[in-house]
């Protein structure tokens, strides 16, 4: 099997030593990569090398980073069949998730291209004659980027693309659960033409990732960090930038709420559930965890969702016969089971279910309580919680008790009342009559509370990578007071 290599200064290089590290098939158990596992020094290596080509990519013009962004984005599509093999292997991923990522994460990278001429400034009126003030926005410097394994196309192109079009230079940390698949991303986007040690990428063993992300936030050359993944890791990552004075943009956890409003269209309502609880397995951070109904519609939905959730079976991505495939691996899928015994023990009613190993079918915990495990904790797997409300304050009471504040959902015929609702929850992101899971380019992309800080996407993702700088030329006759 071909070892993944370091990607440092525009060339494949080993890890000091040749170390490396294995990421197994969570189906089959057998070795899917083998990569290499950087040391301390080449850590150092990666952001020197990002460090040194900031200058020059720094004063690119907009045009050559578009092109070469756009060119990224050909790159990764003509890769999508390498990439849906590596994520089945590596994730048990099935096909349809994989096409998405690969879809929308070129899309981003053609978002990211049509920014480059819109890291805009302003002229200020001064108070001095002979003043005149600007606040320009310049790039940063190195960009440390680490995305998760669940949606590693989208989330790994995602960590990167901004920062590039802004004109930073970016050292990714790539996930020990699919070192293949974010290889593939920075080779798709290296090739484009980036000049060496624009983009630098390095993988790492996984028991020894706390010593290496600490090396790199604590490298003086690196000046912005953003980190998608757990809360847990998130709050780690926070307190290391902070104590280093370096902004972080944060997407962590989430706990997704979807309200449906008494006059809710319950078969739209289905639908949107069984998409937002279920896709990828409901491995992502923006999957409908609590189904929050309001009074009578509490036995309409849970009736009808029925259905629906007893469709949602598992099995093997690779032979591309059911509509959900692996948990990443068995520690998640044994925790998606003691979920659902603490709840049944409590008093729950079990919708669906079932399935061996990694793959379990759709489970949904009707009548759930706040002693349940499940009403509070992240499942990040393919089991979602209907709650009863008895009143429209009880709804939004329950979705905001939750730590977590990234996505959620309201369904109603009266959309304003509906969007009455969505504007008391407590979240970055809400969708009315459309499910949780919904993410677009251009689109401020982040949450509130335990789901982190900062936003992605757009506009909004400049701000994130570029410095705000006061600039004066002054001119005339200048008086001072001494």
């Amino acid at each position: 099997m071909e070892k993944l290599d370091l990607y440092i200064n525009g060339a494949y290089v080993a890890a000091q030593g040749d170390r490396t590290f294995t990421r197994s098939n969570p189906i089959s158990g057998d070795v899917a990569t083998v990569a290499a596992a950087a040391s301390l020094s080449d850590v150092a290596k990666a952001v020197d090398a990002a460090a040194s080509a900031f200058a020059t990519w720094s004063v690119t013009s907009p045009g050559e980073r578009r092109r070469k962004l756009l060119a990224a984005a050909d790159n990764l599509n003509a890769r999508g069949d390498d990439i849906v093999q590596a994520m089945k292997d590596e994730i048990g991923a099935t096909e349809a998730w994989a096409r998405f990522n690969v879809m929308l994460a070129a899309d981003m990278l053609v978002e990211a291209a049509s920014l480059t001429t819109h890291i805009k400034g302003e002229v200020i009126p001064s108070n001095r004659p002979g003043s005149t003030a600007m606040a320009v926005r310049q790039p940063a410097g190195v960009v440390l980027a680490m995305a998760p394994w669940n949606a590693p196309v989208i989330l790994g192109v995602r960590a990167i693309a901004t920062p590039l079009a802004c004109g930073n230079t970016v050292v990714m940390k790539t996930s020990e659960l699919c070192p293949r698949v974010h290889a593939l991303i920075v080779e798709a986007v290296a090739e484009a033409g980036l000049p060496a040690g624009v983009l630098n990428a390095i993988s790492n063993d996984p028991d020894e990732a706390p010593e290496v992300v600490a090396a790199l936030i604590e490298h003086p050359a690196i000046r912005r960090v953003n980190f998608t993944g757990s809360t847990r890791v998130g709050r780690v990552i926070s307190e290391l930038a902070g104590r280093h004075l370096k902004p972080a943009l944060l997407e962590l956890g989430g706990k997704a709420p979807m309200i449906v409003l008494e006059d809710a269209d319950v078969e739209a309502a289905v639908a949107a559930a069984g998409f937002g609880a279920y896709m990828n397995q409901g491995q992502i951070c923006m999957s409908t965890e609590r189904i929050i109904t309001v009074g009578d519609a509490g036995d309409r939905f849970a009736e009808a969702f029925t259905g629906k959730v007893e469709t949602l079976t598992a099995g093997d991505p690779s032979a591309g016969n059911a509509p959900l495939g692996s948990l990443v691996n068995m520690a998640g899928a044994d925790r998606i089971r003691s979920l659902i015994a603490d709840a049944l023990d409590k008093g729950a009613t079990l919708i669906g279910g079932g399935g061996s190993g990694t793959m379990l079918n759709a489970a949904a915990l009707d009548h759930v309580t706040p002693d349940m495990r499940i009403y509070t904790e992240e499942s990040f797997g393919p089991v979602v919680a209907i709650i009863r409300a008895g009143s429209v304050d009880e709804a939004v009471r329950i979705a905001n008790e939750s730590e977590f504040g990234l996505s959620a959902a309201v369904f109603g015929h009266d959309t304003m009342a509906a969007l009455a609702v969505a504007k008391r929850i407590e979240s970055g992101i809400c969708h009315v009559n459309g499910p949780t899971v919904h993410d677009e380019a251009q689109m401020p992309f982040g949450g509130v509370k335990a789901s982190g800080y900062g936003r992605f996407g757009g506009t909004w993702g400049i701000h994130e990578f570029t410095e705000l700088r006061w600039i004066t030329m002054q001119d005339g006759d200048l008086h001072y007071p001494i």
